[in-house]
């Protein structure tokens, strides 16, 4: 499965390669100085492109090259995760690929890790109120074909808003009675909810959102 018609109709975004020099570049400042010491002219030096160019690439400055680097971090996520649901046979499999699949991502995310030690509350930001909207709308752009082979349209929409904010919830409060990392534990958790996906109803909140 390519999932390129039902990708493109969500809206994936295709990143040139000075678009990711600089949102590389991003990434590393927000490392080594902190989210709010960023300044334009930092990411400049860092990726080696001019300030015009970037203008060029990202009008607005920098709350627009902030928002493109999530973006981005996300396509990233979301890219190597697709390596590892593709091929589920089942609505079962690919619940549980995905989940299992996401948390580890997240657990292993280094950089979430270091951002989440030295600027907690921006990073819950991101993954919570602010952000979620935009994790919601990149997941489903990523994997809604994949749902769409086992529900349909509007059951799939909403079956990726609850996987998102289940992992989220998850990862930022873990459980002692379930490991959503391990494929058994996950599974036992996730099965009994299996029978009432068919009555899911695309959230209007979600709709809302562009």
């Amino acid at each position: 499965m390519t999932g390129t018609e039902g990708s493109a109709s969500v809206g994936r975004r295709e990143w040139t390669p000075t678009e990711v020099a600089v949102l590389d570049a991003v990434k590393r400042c927000c490392e080594r100085w902190g989210i709010d010491k960023v300044t334009v002219d930092d990411i400049a030096r860092e990726s080696g492109v001019s300030r015009a160019t970037m203008y060029r690439m990202f009008p607005g400055g920098r709350d627009v090259i902030f928002e493109a680097h999530r973006v981005h971090e996300l396509d990233k996520f979301f890219t190597r995760l697709l390596h590892q649901i593709e091929g589920a046979a089942s609505l079962e499999d690919l619940l549980v690929r995905t989940v299992t699949s996401a948390t580890r991502e997240l657990r292993g995310d280094d950089h979430i890790a270091l951002m989440l030690a030295s600027e907690p509350g921006a990073v819950l930001g991101e993954l919570t109120v602010e952000g979620l909207p935009r994790i919601i709308r990149v997941a489903t752009a990523y994997l809604i074909p994949f749902a769409d082979e086992f529900l349909p349209r509007p059951q799939s929409r909403a079956l990726i808003d609850i996987v998102a904010r289940l992992v989220i919830s998850y990862f930022l409060a873990p459980s002692a009675v379930v490991d959503f990392g391990d494929e058994t534990s996950a599974r036992r958790f996730l099965v009994p909810f299996l029978p009432v996906l068919p009555d899911l109803r695309s959230p209007t909140t979600q709709e809302s959102h562009p």
